[in-house]
């Protein structure tokens, strides 16, 4: 399993940016699929973003597509979601997963490890 730790979540005005960060203990990490999800008060779960291996392949959200941008660095062991254009609709905890399995990663199951979050707000 990887220990998984994101950062850069705050407070934020709507049409503002932040970069959240998510840092992973593996020593393998280029050979895994990672992902981003986030949760809002009193709503499930949902997937935002997701990244192969390799950082060839991402995936986003309908909903972020244009928005956001999600990258890696395999030598830095981090991945990185940017997040612009921020509207009060993206409040949520950001979620990072990671798992052997793109397919995995972007359905957001039976995934192998996930941070603790970190907390995005954006205020109108």
């Amino acid at each position: 399993q990887v220990q998984l730790v994101e950062s850069g979540g705050g407070l934020v005005q709507a049409g503002g940016s932040l970069r959240l960060s998510c840092l992973a203990s593996a020593r393998t990490f280029s050979r895994y699929a990672m992902g981003w999800f986030r949760q809002a008060p009193g709503k499930e779960r949902e997937f935002v973003a997701a990244i192969s291996s390799s950082g060839g392949v991402t995936y986003y959200a309908d909903s972020v597509k244009g928005r956001f941008t999600i990258s890696r660095d395999n030598a830095k062991n981090t991945v990185y979601l940017q997040l612009n254009s921020l509207k009060p609709e993206d409040t949520a905890d950001y979620y990072c997963a990671a798992d052997p399995s793109l397919v995995a990663v972007r359905r957001g199951t039976s995934i192998n490890s996930w941070g603790k979050g970190t907390l995005v707000t954006v205020s109108s």
